[in-house]
């Protein structure tokens, strides 16, 4: 069974932002292995942060010369300077238990199996803000775990593209890619009208 990167969403109203990158982590120095840069496939640099999980799978898994699928949390003050945490690493031969019949496999047709692809990334949440101006759309993420602690652990992703004014306050599923330093909206559905109106 091939493991999704990006699971199913298991509640109409899961609010979530993750996506899938192919690229090299470059630590900032062998000192700190859980901050540095991902580099993609033409040479980005997307400023990173590894996160606990991922940081033991790092340590014991993962050759810094090699390219892997990283699983990401997105995060962003504009559409400019994308921050990603990794949460995991795909590779189904390695990590999953996938059943190995050739490592010559085609990861990226593993991952179109699944209607994913490199730079994907999975937006769901509450459309705050919308400027038709810039083109550009603000989504309100809220974490599910609802922890005194966490406070801050709602967040909002600012994204290029173009959703009607009228639709500001519902809960929205997006589709985007990355492109570069920014993510870009691909295609939206509504999953739920003016969330606001209806408290």
């Amino acid at each position: 069974m091939l493991k999704n990167p990006i699971p199913e969403v298991t509640n109409q109203l899961q609010h979530r932002a993750i996506g899938i990158i192919n690229g090299k982590f470059t630590p900032h120095g062998s000192e700190q292995l859980n901050r540095g840069f991902l580099i993609d496939n033409n040479g980005e640099k997307i400023e990173t942060v590894v996160l606990g999980k991922a940081l033991s799978l790092l340590k014991k898994h993962i050759d810094l010369k090699k390219s892997y699928y990283w699983i990401v949390y997105p995060k962003n003050k504009n559409t400019q300077n994308l921050h990603l945490q990794v949460v995991g690493i795909w590779d189904p031969y390695q990590l999953n238990d996938f059943p190995n019949d050739s490592s010559k496999t085609n990861i990226s047709k593993l991952l179109e199996e699944l209607g994913l692809k490199d730079n994907y990334f999975s937006v769901r949440g509450e459309l705050v803000f919308v400027n038709t101006q810039k083109k550009e759309i603000v989504v309100k993420i809220c974490s599910a775990v609802k922890s005194k602690n966490l406070k801050n652990k709602n967040f909002k992703l600012v994204i290029k593209g173009e959703i009607s004014l009228e639709l500001l306050h519902s809960f929205v599923s997006l589709d985007i890619n990355r492109d570069g330093n920014s993510l870009k909206l691909i295609k939206y559905q509504v999953i739920e009208k003016n969330l606001s109106e209806n408290n």
